[in-house]
């Protein structure tokens, strides 16, 4: 095994710790690197992505910072230039060297880089440690899920092994985190118990067996149980209230209500009464008091649908709410304390328009500490004949149930979707009524319900 110097320690490294934070979805990766530091006389926090991280800098104010090779929640190029700008004090090192010369260097570089040494070398499962065995010039990793048992080797299925891939796997281009489009082996068809295991998993309200369909399942489930705030982003029609719902679902407040309020429907002028509530007589027409969608859903989870159109007045307020749990209703002096687990969803890109200042990068942050992606249709178009199956079904409850031709089914396959599974679903109902006592739809109806989007 090779072996690296130990790095002397400052003189002042002995009177006062300093502080690192470790930003990593990777919990054993956290630990290594944890224990390592706190051997060097560092106190150490840690981060499971990159809003987490922000949060944690702000209160501990620390001497380095570092940052594994991907975030599971912001993308990895913006964090860093975002991050050296807020905290220009502080020493910045990603774990795999990239982007490691950009920012200014502490006087603690040499520490910090051999403490990212030492963790790389006791585990062989490190999501950047490549292995011997693989080409240097292939672009293939391993999609590897979680674990059965234990803790999960990576947070992440695009922060995957760089390993071998399996004899007989097959290629396939999927959505990764931008600048990271790589192709990725799924698993070998013979081993079909695996993939069936995988699908298992996947929870009923998302239909479909895609991988990302997969991950959008995983990761609910990772962090259902958690107070956690969950920002859903993904394109219109991909179903982020059906990913809000069943996070409500599976955790520990689904006893109490789930609120759902959509900011983009609400006029400005109403949107701060209906989310806080107002007084008898704050403004004109308000003949009487009433508790706002706030309020509805303490003990549960209120859902911020279109959280990006939100004005940024209204922004500041609920960022105060976010941050001590504490609101006021509009008219009224006094403070109410609400309990609400908070989940928010967009379809605009936040992390750019905090940049813009189209959105507070402080109520981002907030927000955005746990991301969840609802892919396009387009991406997993491999799905499209079990979500026909799915919404013919749905609709064969009110009428007889009806099937599909198959110069109807090639007609959805070729169309590329811009409405997403709303859209599918939309067109698959124009279909079923204009066939009227045809038991099955043919490309006459497809054609004319692809025409009205």
């Amino acid at each position: 095994m090779q072996t690296f110097p130990v790095p002397i320690l400052p003189a002042q490294s002995r009177i006062r710790p300093r502080t690192a934070l470790v930003a990593s979805a990777d919990r054993s990766f956290r630990q290594r690197l944890s224990q390592i530091l706190t051997g060097l006389r560092w106190q150490v926090r840690e981060a499971e992505g990159g809003a987490e991280a922000w949060a944690e800098a702000e209160a501990a104010h620390p001497e380095a910072v570092i940052v594994d090779s991907w975030l599971p929640d912001l993308e990895l190029r913006e964090f860093l230039s975002d991050f050296r700008a807020s905290f220009p004090g502080v020493d910045v090192v990603t774990a795999d060297g990239s982007g490691a010369d950009e920012g200014p260097r502490g006087p603690y570089r040499q520490e910090l880089l051999y403490a990212i040494r030492r963790s790389q070398e006791t585990t062989d499962t490190a999501a950047w440690n490549a292995a011997p065995s693989i080409d240097a010039s292939a672009t293939v990793v391993e999609l590897a899920g979680p674990a059965r048992t234990g803790e999960p080797a990576v947070a992440d299925f695009a922060v995957a092994h760089f390993v071998a891939p399996a004899r007989g796997a097959v290629q396939m281009a999927v959505s990764l985190p931008a600048g990271a489009q790589k192709a990725i082996p799924i698993r070998p068809a013979q081993n079909a118990s695996v993939f069936e295991a995988d699908c298992a998993d996947r929870l009923p309200e998302l239909i479909g067996n895609a991988a990302c369909m997969l991950e959008v399942s995983r990761r609910i489930r990772l962090v259902a149980p958690r107070m956690t705030p969950v920002l859903i982003e993904g394109p219109t029609g991909s179903g982020k209230e059906i990913v809000a719902e069943a996070l409500h679902r599976l955790s520990s407040r689904s006893r109490k209500s789930f609120v759902a309020i959509n900011c983009a429907a609400i006029p400005e002028s109403l949107l701060e009464s209906e989310l806080f509530g107002h007084t008898r007589g704050a403004f004109t027409g308000a003949v009487q008091g009433r508790i706002g969608r706030i309020e509805a859903a303490d003990g549960g989870t209120l859902f911020l649908d279109e959280i990006g159109e939100m004005p940024l007045g209204l922004q500041s307020k609920l960022l105060r709410f976010v941050e001590c749990g504490e609101l006021q209703r509009v008219g009224d002096n006094e403070t109410v304390r609400v309990d609400v687990r908070i989940v928010a969803s967009t379809h605009r890109p936040l992390a750019s328009q905090t940049l813009t200042g189209g959105f507070r990068s402080d109520l981002y942050y907030r927000l955005a500490v746990f991301l969840i992606r609802t892919p396009a249709l387009a991406e997993h178009a491999q799905d499209l004949p079990l979500l026909m199956e799915h919404f013919l079904q749905k609709l064969g409850r009110d009428t007889p149930l009806k099937s599909v031709d198959e110069g109807a089914r090639a007609k959805l396959a070729s169309h590329n979707w811009p409405g997403n599974v709303r859209e599918l679903e939309h067109v698959l109902e124009r279909g079923v009524i204009l066939a009227g006592d045809n038991p099955v739809l043919t490309t006459r109806e497809i054609d004319f319900g692809l025409s009205v989007n």
